[in-house]
């Protein structure tokens, strides 16, 4: 693409699997199954971009509600994309974090997490942050009481990020696909001046194409950060 100003780091609230599914009159996981492959697409094509770090919502803490075998089915996947992923990763320079509670995750998959985690630790070319069993104010209340754990005193808006979940740059590009217009408890500290793109494609058909979209809106964006440009 001809624009240069390339997000240093974009994050996806990648929604409409389920509905993806049910236009084709097939089961929800059909479209989780896409969704995940999709990933692996937009992951690549960012790298190519010049995006450093992709933070998606796989799961948030309030996905637990849905149907069992909907949870279950999730939780399987995430486990079968981190091993499947592993070669690839390490062969285009991934390196892999996860941001959330580890709380009612099964210590098999946190296993996987944490295994696929460590080997890539040292990787630089883009960094894929994993939003799983994740909540904007659940983060936000972990980080709190973590600082009173500490004792640390006379917080400012620099020390309360030492204790999010990652300490990595604040996304300057939302992204959320399927058309629906609200943030859903994602990232509610670090998107306080994203750029937002919201997207009627569903998550499986939002493409190469799509992305770059994205960010050509975004570079379209006057960035004030509550100053004035003069």
């Amino acid at each position: 693409m001809k624009e240069k100003n390339i997000p240093e780091h974009v994050a996806i609230i990648m929604d409409g699997n389920g509905r993806w599914a049910k236009k084709r009159f097939l089961p929800r996981t059909f479209g989780h199954n896409e969704g995940a492959k999709n990933l692996k697409r937009i992951l690549t094509h960012a790298k190519k971009l010049g995006v450093k770090y992709l933070t998606v919502y796989a799961f948030s803490t309030e996905n637990w509600k849905r149907s069992k075998d909907e949870v279950e089915t999730l939780m399987s996947l995430f486990k079968t994309y981190i091993k499947k992923e592993e070669k690839t990763f390490q062969e285009n320079d991934v390196k892999f974090i996860v941001s959330g509670r580890r709380e009612n995750v099964s210590k098999d998959l946190l296993d996987s997490i944490d295994y696929l985690s460590e080997k890539t630790k040292f990787n630089k070319g883009i960094t894929l942050n994993i939003a799983f069993n994740y909540g904007g104010r659940s983060e936000i209340v972990d980080a709190i009481n973590k600082i009173i754990d500490s004792g640390e005193k006379n917080i400012t808006e620099k020390t309360f990020e030492k204790y999010l979940y990652n300490d990595i740059p604040d996304p300057e590009l939302l992204i959320r696909t399927s058309g629906e217009i609200r943030i859903s408890n994602f990232l509610l500290w670090q998107i306080a001046y994203s750029e937002i793109y919201v997207t009627d494609k569903l998550w499986p058909d939002f493409r190469e194409k799509e992305f770059e979209e994205a960010i050509e809106s975004f570079n379209k964006r006057e960035r004030r950060f509550g100053g004035i440009n003069v």
